[in-house]
C-alpha cells in the first residue's frame, strides 16, 4: 500500500537542508519512495492508494532522543531539588529497585505515550539493573523506534542493594543482546548501557564495551562528567578525570555515546574528536540538578557530534523534544551571545543528529527518498503566532522557539500511523495512565515497607 502525504512544506534535512512549499512524500510500506517538489506533485495526475491531505501542516522528520530512562517515568515530582548524588541516593535508586515487572511496564508505557504525543519516533533508553524485558515488551509493542539496554551496575556505594555480580551483569546483557538486537525488523536494537563509573567495576567496562565488537551496529551507552561532585569521585577513584578514564581503558570509540559531558577538561575535548565519540546532551535535566552547562558551542566548533535528550522524567519533568531544543538554544546566549546555537542548528540536533549519532543516518534522521519512513506533521497555526514563516529561518525559529506537543498533529514510524490526528493508534492512553498511577501507588508501597 502506497500513501501520498501533502504538505504546506517538507522540511527534508537532507544534506542541502532543503525546504519544499507545497511540496509531498509518497510512502511505500515503511519507506520514504519519493519527497515531491510542488510542481512534481502538480504534475502526478491520479495516484493509487491513500491520498493524506495535509496542506496545512509541516512535515518533518521524527525527532530523535538519545538519552532517555524509560523506568524513571513513574517517578515524575517525586525527586525535585536534589543535587545528583543525592538525587540517585534518596529516590531513583530506591524507586528502581523497587520496580517489579508491571511497575516497570507501566512506566515505560507512559513514557512512551508521552514521546510520541510530541513527535520523538526514536530514542535510546537507559533502563535499571532489573526487568529491562518489560521495557522491550513496550517498545515493541507501540512501534516506537528504540536503543534499549538494561544499566549494568555490579558497584553501588549510594544503594547497595541496586546492583548485581560482574558475571551476572554480564550474562544477562549477554541475552537481552542476542534477544533484542534487530527485533521488529531492524527497528529495535540494544546498546551496553553500564551505568556510569562509579556503578562499574574496570572490567564490567572493558566486558560491555567488548561484547558491542560482536553486535553489527551495537552502541556503548553511559554517563559521563555530569556532576562536580561525581567527578571528585572518579578522580579519587581514577587518578584521572572521566572521558580520560574511558580512553585509558580503550572504550572511548565513534560507538561509545557519553549522556551529559558537562565538565571535560581541554584534553577531553581532543579525545573525544580523535576517538568520534559522541555527546547525549540533556539541557533540562542540567539546569534542573544544577550539574551545569555544557560547553556544546565549542563541542561544535570542534567537530564533536552532539544530539538531544530529555533525560529521564524526575530531573526534567517532561520529555518534550520541543523543550529540549528550546533550552539548548537559550542556556547558550547569555554566555556566548544571542546568535549563539540557532535554530536550525538545535532542529539538526534533534533530527539528523541524533541519527548520526546512533549511526543510523542512512535510515532515518531526515526526509529523502529510500530512508524509513519516520514522519511529523505539524500545525504551526496552533501556535500563539500570527506572523506565517516567510523564509526557511523563520520556519526553524517558529519549531524551536515557539511550538510544543500540541502542534504535533500526527507521527509515523516505519510507514505505520502511531498517533494520527491527535488520537494514538497502537495504544490504550487512557489504560496506560490509570496503570501508571496504580503501579507507582504499589511501588511506593514497597519502598516504604
Amino acid at each position: 500500500m502506497k500513501t501520498l502525504i501533502k504538505c504546506s512544506r517538507v522540511i527534508t534535512m537532507d544534506s542541502r537542508r532543503r525546504i519544499f512549499a507545497d511540496g509531498s512524500l509518497i510512502v511505500s510500506g515503511n519507506t520514504i519512495e519519493r519527497v515531491l517538489t510542488q510542481a512534481e506533485t502538480a504534475q502526478l495526475g491520479s495516484f493509487e492508494g491513500d491520498v493524506i491531505d495535509a496542506r496545512s501542516l509541516v512535515a518533518i522528520p521524527g525527532f530523535i532522543q538519545t538519552h532517555i530512562h524509560l523506568c524513571q517515568t513513574l517517578f515524575r515530582g517525586l525527586a525535585d531539588d536534589l543535587e545528583l548524588l543525592d538525587w540517585l541516593k534518596l529516590r531513583i535508586m530506591p524507586y528502581e529497585y523497587a520496580h517489579n515487572a508491571k511497575s516497570m511496564y507501566a512506566s515505560a508505557m507512559a513514557g512512551i505515550a508521552e514521546l510520541l504525543r510530541s513527535g520523538t519516533t526514536t530514542i535510546m533508553d537507559m533502563g535499571s539493573v532489573h526487568h529491562e524485558e518489560e521495557v522491550i515488551r513496550a517498545v515493541t509493542e507501540t512501534g516506537l523506534r528504540a536503543f534499549v539496554g538494561k544499566a549494568m551496575m555490579d558497584m553501588n556505594t549510594l544503594y547497595p542493594p541496586l546492583r548485581e555480580s560482574t558475571k551476572d551483569s554480564v550474562a544477562s546483557t549477554l541475552n537481552l543482546a542476542r534477544y533484542t538486537h534487530g527485533l521488529a525488523d531492524g527497528r529495535v536494537r540494544y546498546a551496553v548501557a553500564p551505568r556510569f563509573v562509579l556503578s562499574c567495576s574496570d572490567e564490567l567496562l572493558a566486558e560491555a564495551y567488548a561484547m558491542t565488537k560482536d553486535f553489527p551496529g551495537m552502541l556503548f551507552h553511559t554517563h559521563a562528567a555530569e556532576n562536580r561532585h561525581e567527578l571528585e569521585a572518579v578522580r579519587e577513584r581514577c587518578k584521572m578525570d572521566n572521558v580520560e578514564f574511558f580512553d585509558e581503558l580503550n572504550i572511548l570509540h565513534a560507538n561509545t555515546c557519553l549522556a551529559h559531558c558537562i565538565w571535560l577538561n581541554d584534553r577531553e575535548f581532543d579525545l573525544m574528536k580523535e576517538r568520534n565519540a559522541k555527546v547525549l546532551h540533556c539541557p533540562s535535566s542540567n539546569l534542573k540538578l544544577g550539574s551545569g552547562v555544557a560547553r556544546i558551542p565549542l563541542m561544535q566548533t570542534t567537530g564533536i557530534t552532539v544530539s538531544l535528550g530529555a533525560d529521564g522524567a524526575p530531573c526534567n519533568n517532561t520529555l518534550n523534544m520541543f523543550e529540549e531544543m528550546r533550552l539548548a538554544a537559550l542556556m547558550q546566549k547569555p554566555l556566548h551571545g544571542p546568535t549563539a546555537m540557532n535554530a536550525r542548528s538545535v532542529f539538526e540536533m534533534a533530527t539528523i543528529g541524533g541519527a548520526t549519532t546512533l549511526n543510523i543516518f542512512n535510515d532515518v534522521g531526515s526526509l529523502e527518498a529510500g530512508k524509513r519512513a519516520d514522519v511529523v506533521l505539524l500545525n504551526l497555526n496552533k501556535s500563539w503566532n500570527p506572523y506565517e514563516p516567510q523564509n526557511d529561518d523563520d520556519l526553524y525559529s517558529s519549531i524551536v522557539y515557539s511550538c510544543s506537543s500540541e502542534n504535533v498533529e500526527s507521527v509515523m514510524v516505519d510507514g505505520r500511523w502511531l498517533y494520527r490526528s491527535g488520537q494514538y493508534m497502537m495504544m490504550d492512553e487512557p489504560k496506560a495512565l490509570h496503570d501508571a498511577r496504580e503501579e507507582l501507588r504499589l511501588l511506593l508501597q514497597r519502598v516504604h515497607a
